[in-house]
């Protein structure tokens, strides 16, 4: 999170005044400049919800916001401040990856119908073993960066109540559950054999037909954004590429969302002994994220496939240029050692999603010689973990 909106933060915890939910609104929105869309004020850096409570308790039922106002907010730190009669304010960060689900007037809510309204008791207190307070809210954002709208929605409409379920959590069979763990040794397999040394010459020559265009495009502060755009400039063919090119070039502050395909991974390439998914990860290092790794089930259903093999293609961008990329395995000792797995972020009949330490993704991209460290036993533990849920 920028400055401003640490000074946010630390202006409604000591310096604010309370127990007045009106003069707090007024006193905030004046000290930061922000704008009033009816019950939201914000600014360009993030928006505000406030709410009131007679009562002393971190605990409150009251509904906050309808699930398509926030909509529109999701990309920037969005908070929620309790005014609480007899307590200090109260501040949570409540981005969509905060809310365990939607619970007023939710029974329409689809992936094409946004109904519904969500309550304080909501709002998640604890994600990933860190409390939604003000000492964690840089790492909590970081991760709900990792996350897109789609991703968000899918799980609310899982999670609310009186809704079916639209994700299915994948059920292997013996054969497929041998294929799985086969996937390890695959993996290896690939990663010594001079079709690795193909691959990752293929991406990086296509890395470097766009080299000044992702340089650009990483400046986007807009995650999802930024990512799809260089997602799409490597993978795409020359006709589409010179026109992502051109309005790149043209409307830099105002990009369209190239949407890549919805499957395990950006970039597939078929070998004689294997097919590989790889995703495409930018990582500009002077920028705190966790990036989203894969969707556990998606990613258990594809390694079923005996020829499948699974990699990550990293880019990473300091201030002035692309530095280094990486075409690592999704079984690297390190990766595993920083997947972050997001099951309590799971709708009810899923596993969830994984997402990647991003100190970890910044530290293998400095390595001076890396080399894909593939632990069997590691992996196979690993796999047994995401198997059980």
């Amino acid at each position: 999170m920028n400055t401003r909106v640490k000074e946010f933060v630390e202006y409604i915890i000591d310096q604010a005044p309370k127990h007045n939910k009106q003069i707090v609104e007024e006193s905030v929105s004046e000290h930061f400049n922000l704008t009033k869309d009816r019950k939201i004020y914000h600014n360009d850096y993030f928006a505000v919800r406030f709410s009131y409570s007679k009562s002393s308790s971190d605990s409150f039922s009251n509904t906050v916001l309808s699930l398509s106002a926030l909509e529109k907010y999701d990309k920037i730190p969005f908070f929620v401040v309790l005014v609480r009669k007899n307590a200090d304010n109260l501040i949570l960060l409540s981005n969509t990856t905060l809310l365990k689900k939607i619970s007023h007037s939710s029974q329409e809510l689809s992936m094409t119908n946004i109904k519904g309204s969500f309550n304080g008791s909501d709002i998640i207190r604890m994600f990933d073993g860190k409390t939604n307070s003000p000492d964690n809210f840089d790492f909590l954002f970081a991760l709900h960066q990792g996350f897109d709208w789609k991703d968000n929605l899918s799980r609310l409409v899982d999670a609310s109540s009186n809704i079916r379920p639209i994700n299915q959590k994948f059920e292997p069979s013996t054969n497929e559950k041998n294929n799985i763990f086969a996937s390890i040794n695959r993996t290896i397999d690939f990663v010594t054999s001079t079709n690795f040394s193909v691959l990752e010459n293929d991406l990086n020559a296509r890395c470097n037909e766009c080299r000044n265009e992702i340089l650009i495009a990483s400046h986007i502060e807009n995650t999802n954004i930024r990512g799809r755009l260089i997602e799409s400039l490597i993978t795409c063919d020359e006709q589409e590429r010179q026109q992502i090119i051109t309005n790149l070039h043209d409307l830099e502050t105002a990009l369209p969302s190239y949407d890549t395909k919805n499957g395990l991974g950006d970039y597939c390439r078929k070998f004689e002994n294997c097919h590989t998914y790889t995703d495409i990860k930018t990582k500009v290092v002077y920028l705190n994220s966790n990036p989203k790794a894969y969707n556990i089930d998606k990613f258990l259903k594809q390694m079923a496939d005996p020829r499948s093999v699974f990699l990550f293609y990293f880019i990473g961008v300091d201030e002035n240029s692309i530095f280094k990329t990486l075409l690592c395995s999704v079984y690297h000792d390190k990766l595993i050692d920083n997947t972050i797995l997001q099951f309590h972020w799971a709708g009810r009949n899923t596993r969830g999603a994984a997402q990647f330490n991003g100190t970890a993704i910044d530290e293998m991209l400095r390595e001076d010689d890396f080399e894909n460290h593939i632990n069997e036993n590691k992996a196979e533990n690993f796999l047994t973990k995401l198997l059980r849920r």
